[in-house]
């Protein structure tokens, strides 16, 4: 397996079409004569390994495909491979919130074909906020690295390494082995839980953050949430401030990079504190009424159908979690029992 031509094809994926052609042919004759020389100078061919070594050094295909287009951008090479990491991951999130609030609204509110199209129609809103607030953010970094370069050297040093990771196989049938996870990821990690850790401590003076227009949907009604909802959420900051104090603390040490089992399985386990506070409220009142004296026969039943279904519905939530904690353990002792019997 030829790894050149492989970082070629990489590099061909972000080269503008018009051009792509001669730009390869000219950068594959460049390479091609740097490894001729390299061999030249050992007197042998270089061996897999060396060859590997070599291909890392050049950079990323991203960064080397950057070369051959106009300096004009929002975000650079070096910082946007973490930046394109962070943005999908928080589109991703951001949608599974959403929906998730969004169902939780039309279940209480009771489910319109006008309010479930409306609640659609505002996805595109809702992503393009939160793509635009990360761009903002690395936006800032990058213009922090170019008026302080002598500052921001080491984190831009550290997020131009590149592992070889990312190259596509001119074998299809050929499989990929597990690579180290890259430096990017991990500070791709930190930086969105940071983001994450922020937007949610806003959440409680800023609803809007969390359910968007459908604010003023649970203003109107005539329930509102009890609370142990609160009980949760310090549960869930928690929570996510020990993950991204752990993410921090692996980029200080360095072992961003070895297994992380112990940590995954940490988190998993403490994912269970929020969902049990919620499961374990009294006589299951997840939801309660506003008006209480005025409401309880108009709305005393269907308050009771509302939270008995979602205790229901967060018990499922509770086994899924123990499932896959349970599994997630088996696991991590048969990975880690192979491990020392190779090392045997």
């Amino acid at each position: 397996m030829d790894l050149l031509e492989r970082y070629l094809q990489a590099v061909g994926r972000h080269l503008p079409w018009q051009r792509q052609a001669d730009i390869l042919a000219e950068l594959r004759a460049n390479l091609e004569a740097q490894r001729e020389e390299r061999e030249a100078e050992l007197g042998r061919p270089l061996t897999q390994a060396e060859t590997e070594e070599w291909i890392k050094q050049l950079g990323s295909p991203l960064q080397m495909a950057a070369r051959y287009q106009p300096q004009q951008y929002l975000i650079g090479p070096s910082v946007f491979p973490v930046y394109w990491y962070v943005l999908r991951l928080s589109i991703f999130w951001a949608t599974i919130i959403y929906t998730i609030v969004n169902v939780v609204l039309l279940a209480v509110n009771g489910v319109s074909m006008t309010e479930t199209a409306a609640a659609l129609a505002r996805i595109p809103s809702v992503l393009f906020i939160t793509a635009g607030w990360v761009t903002l953010v690395f936006a800032a970094l990058e213009v922090a690295a170019r008026q302080y370069p002598q500052r921001c050297a080491p984190l831009l040093e550290q997020a131009a390494q590149w592992q070889g990771e990312g190259l596509p196989y001119l074998d299809p049938a050929e499989e990929k082995g597990k690579k180290p996870r890259p430096y990017t990821h991990a500070v791709a990690e930190f930086i969105f839980g940071v983001l994450f850790l922020a937007w949610l401590l806003l959440v409680p003076g800023h609803p809007y953050l969390l359910m968007g227009p459908g604010e003023y949907y649970y203003a109107s009604l005539p329930y509102r949430l009890s609370p142990v909802w609160m009980e949760f959420y310090w549960a869930v900051i928690a929570l996510n401030t020990v993950q991204v104090v752990w993410s921090a603390v692996s980029l200080l040490n360095g072992s961003w990079q070895g297994p992380r089992r112990v940590q995954h399985l940490v988190s998993k386990a403490l994912g269970f504190v929020p969902v049990i506070l919620l499961v374990t409220a009294p006589n299951h009142l997840l939801f309660v009424l506003k008006n209480p004296g005025a409401d309880e026969v108009r709305y005393g039943q269907t308050l009771y159908t509302i939270n008995e279904n979602t205790h229901l519905g967060l018990m499922v939530v509770l086994a899924i979690i123990a499932i896959q904690l349970v599994w997630e353990t088996i696991r991590a002792i048969l990975e880690s029992s192979r491990e020392r019997a190779m090392e045997r």
